[in-house]
């Protein structure tokens, strides 16, 4: 019941902190950059794949090596 009773003066002072540190940040000047700093990027990164594609066979085989190695 005490907390209750005194909840109107904890938002008061409240108030009175958050509008004091308003007024002392707005007091602080912004921060300058001496010089700007642009990304810069020569274009889209392009990987060329020149290998040949698997047949089937090749496929089947490199499959049920990687099943006999995931078991071991």
């Amino acid at each position: 019941m005490n907390v209750i009773k005194h909840m109107e003066a904890a938002f008061v002072v409240a108030l009175g902190l958050a509008a004091a540190g308003s007024v002392a940040l707005d007091s602080v000047k912004p921060a300058q950059a001496s010089t700007p700093a642009y990304a810069t990027t020569a274009g889209i990164p392009v990987v060329h794949v020149t290998a040949k594609r698997l047949t089937a066979v090749e496929k089947q085989q490199l499959l049920a090596l990687e099943r006999v190695r995931s078991r071991a």
